[in-house]
């Protein structure tokens, strides 16, 4: 068994207990982070000469020919060492003798799976932001080709008011940017280096944790040994962000699959992101839309237990935390998975116009304007809208739309209509006359893709 402890014990640790309590199946996934971090130790161990220079440069050489090594499949990472740690350790001395000891100076496993922890979910949150930005270009795009394209807004899942495609997809892309902005937030706030904080009680050594920090891009040390060890407060705050996201991917794939449906024909999904059925030839599924949907749970259930592991834990370090970082990573790529694939189902799906349009017109989306129109020649708004009620029933008994009664049908109703009725509850008319800020008409619409421009040239 490869372990960097055992002085105080007198024997073997049991084999089922040491598989149990061992880690490296999971965290060699951060083999990169876990070298970087000790080549910045080293370099600082050096530069403070708690070590000499020139055993700082022969640490530093032998930790680069390592991740070298594994990078491209060279040296591969033993499962019977305890964890990353101590392989990346008992390789480089096997490598380079007792210099190798000396990499340790000044630091715990406690604070080191702590800094791994932390630049690795650092890279991620910028691998999840790159995928968001791609996402939203979709997005945008989608809004810029079809702010004509005018289609039933809901409410209750009932038709309510005409829209457009480019404002309903605007809805998302409005969710998705406050995804981005709290990874971001995320990203700052936990950009505090850790190494240094030992065990829990810092080190008597001379460390110059700012050169450290320095070196591994962060903002600057963390402030409180006991804290850094035990703070996993940026992955809650990460999976609770990554949740929100599937809350987002997992709404918009519920409509895709709506509109998809032989009932409402909105879409057609290409076929690279449908499959069929092994027994009913004529099935076109919306499978990847239903497991990005399916999958939100399994990021909210990474959530929960997180949640639950730290609930009951003292301070400082405790084995339970350990638990972190399955679920965090198979969390992180059940997330970029959903979002590079739901991206690619939207961006190659095309609109079925004509039907968007055609629904819109019936279900008397535009019975709000014509209460409105009552209003704007002088009826009293509660008086409109129990006239447009009563309308609303005689054209269900008649099956015909508002706009399709006769002007006598109207009169019969409510005296005050007239011929321009009929523009004035026009599917085009409805939606652009609607231009205040964040409303579907094309001025509005216009205005909030050149602000979705602005944003995405800002953050590319």
């Amino acid at each position: 068994m490869a372990q960097l402890w055992g002085g105080r014990f007198t024997k073997e640790t049991d084999q089922l207990v040491y598989n149990f309590n061992a880690s490296i199946s999971f965290d060699q996934k951060f083999f990169r982070q876990d070298i970087n971090g000790s080549i910045a130790h080293a370099t600082m161990l050096g530069k403070t000469g708690i070590i000499t220079e020139e055993e700082s440069k022969q640490i530093i050489e032998g930790l680069n020919s390592i991740l070298k090594e594994v990078e491209s499949g060279e040296l591969e990472i033993g499962m019977q060492y305890e964890d990353i740690h101590s392989f990346v350790e008992a390789t480089l001395i096997d490598r380079i003798g007792d210099t190798g000891k000396k990499l340790h100076t000044g630091r715990s496993r406690n604070d080191q799976v702590a800094l791994d922890m932390r630049l690795y979910t650092r890279d991620e949150i910028d691998n999840i932001k790159e995928l968001l930005i791609h996402l939203m270009q979709t997005l945008h795009n989608l809004m810029k080709e079809n702010i004509h394209t005018y289609m039933p807004g809901f409410t209750h899942l009932q038709k309510a008011q005409p829209v457009t495609f480019a404002h309903h997809t605007g809805a998302y892309m409005e969710m998705f940017k406050r995804d981005y902005s709290r990874l971001c937030d995320i990203y700052e706030r936990m950009n505090y280096c850790p190494l240094g904080a030992g065990a829990l009680a810092g080190t008597t050594y001379p460390l110059d944790r700012d050169m450290t920090a320095s070196l591994l891009g962060f903002n600057g040390p963390t402030l409180n040994s006991m804290d850094s060890v035990s703070d996993r407060d940026y992955i809650i705050e990460l999976l609770s962000a990554l949740s929100t996201i599937c809350v987002h991917l997992s709404r918009f794939s519920e409509e895709i699959i709506i509109w998809n449906s032989n009932e409402y024909q909105f879409i057609e999904l290409d076929d690279a992101y449908s499959t069929g059925s092994s027994i009913m030839p004529q099935k076109k599924n919306p499978d990847i839309a239903e497991l990005v949907r399916g999958k939100a749970g399994r990021v909210y259930g990474a959530l929960i237990s997180i949640l639950t592991t730290m609930k009951g834990i003292p301070l400082a370090y405790n084995k339970d935390m350990q638990e972190d970082k399955e679920l965090t990573f198979d969390a992180i790529d059940t997330v970029k998975g959903c979002i590079a694939l739901f991206d690619g189902m939207i961006s190659t799906m095309k609109l079925n116009k004509e039907n968007m349009q055609r629904s819109a017109m019936n279900g008397f989306t535009n019975a709000t304007d014509a209460a409105d129109y009552l209003v704007k020649n002088g009826v009293p708004f509660r008086d409109a809208h129990g006239i447009i009620g009563r309308l609303v029933l005689y054209a269900i008994e008649q099956n015909k739309a508002i706009d399709e009664l006769s002007l006598d049908e109207l009169k019969s109703i409510s005296p005050v209509f007239e011929e321009d009725i009929y523009d004035a509850i026009s599917l085009e008319t409805c939606v652009n006359k609607r231009n205040t800020i964040g409303a579907p008409g094309p001025e509005a619409m216009s205005e909030v893709i050149k602000a979705n421009e602005e944003f995405l040239n800002s953050i590319q």
